[in-house]
């Protein structure tokens, strides 16, 4: 019984969350929402906590009698209900909205010392205006069409929210830049979707190496190459000594052996990875061959014959 109404709660969360984000913005600006839909809201949410509490209080019981400290128990409790993609999901977002913050008073995220910055935006920016603009224009239009006070509202409000995520995503983008670190590792990243840290050791080589792959943002192939795309391109390869573990946008682990990424100045960022101090050191010197005067020198035999006794 508990493991149907877990399954139904997974699927419930995927329509309720989105529900009360949206019902939150309008509420927070000042949107009119009528009694009953409120009502039913909230009865929604209030059920959904129910069912909630119905099915992770035996599985936190569960983790606490297994001993896991309470910090330990909840946050595993949860993760069993809530689907990881719904998870990831809402963190992708705020982070996002955290990086427009900082796109505003013109910062980067977690910059190491030492390290070299490369963007990635060149050829999505056009791309993210244009889109801009028409959903500017998108809203405009609802808002001169729609005649119903109640949806026109909404509609506004979800325009409005959807513009400014847009403007998050790339402003991420923006402020998470790929890293080469100091001692030669690479941080590979996009806005606050994909995110790899690759150790200097890993790294077998570096190259410009311009390709435009099918598929979406992130792409394996069956040989183990990653592609994170930027515009449908590439412009970097760098070949591993090993497969390195990452985890996709929506929660799925993979493994690559080579990595191919866009940079905005590919040739900078190759000779960051193969920057000298990346390089094998040198042989060990030789070690020094005897000097002649610290070596004993032979005496030949006398040719003169010993005096008589």
């Amino acid at each position: 019984m508990r493991a149907r109404v877990a399954r139904g709660l997974r699927a419930a969360v995927w329509a309720v969350v989105p529900g009360e984000v949206v019902l939150v913005v309008c509420l927070v600006t000042g949107v009119r929402i009528p009694g009953a839909v409120l009502l039913g809201a909230e009865a929604l949410l209030v059920g959904m906590l129910a069912l909630e509490a119905y099915v992770v209080w035996p599985l936190y019981a569960a983790r606490r009698r297994a001993g896991d400290t309470r910090r330990e128990a909840g946050p595993a409790a949860v993760r069993a209900v809530v689907p990881v993609a719904v998870r990831r999901l809402l963190v992708h977002e705020f982070r996002a909205l955290h990086s427009l913050g900082l796109w505003a008073v013109r910062r980067r995220h977690r910059i190491p010392e030492g390290a070299r910055p490369f963007s990635y935006t060149e050829p999505q920016t056009g791309i993210m205006w244009t889109f801009l603009f028409v959903s500017v224009v998108e809203t405009v239009v609802l808002a001169l069409v729609i005649p119903w006070p109640l949806v026109h509202a909404i509609l506004l409000v979800v325009d409005v929210y959807g513009i400014v995520i847009v403007l998050a995503l790339h402003a991420a983008c923006v402020t998470r830049p790929h890293l080469v670190a100091a001692d030669g590792s690479l941080w590979l990243r996009y806005g606050a979707l994909f995110d790899l840290r690759v150790p200097a050791a890993a790294i077998a080589s570096a190259r410009v190496d311009r390709r435009f792959p099918d598929g979406g943002l992130v792409r394996v192939d069956e040989d183990g190459t990653l592609d994170l795309a930027v515009g449908s391109r590439t412009t970097v390869t760098v070949e591993l000594t090993g497969p390195v573990e990452f985890v996709r946008p929506l929660g799925r682990c993979g493994s690559a052996r080579v990595l191919r990424f866009h940079a905005d100045d590919p040739r900078a960022a190759v000779a960051a990875l193969n920057a000298p101090g990346r390089a094998a050191p040198p042989p060990p010197p030789l070690s020094p061959s005897p000097s002649p005067s610290l070596t004993p020198e032979r005496t030949a035999p006398s040719s003169t014959p010993a005096p008589p006794a």
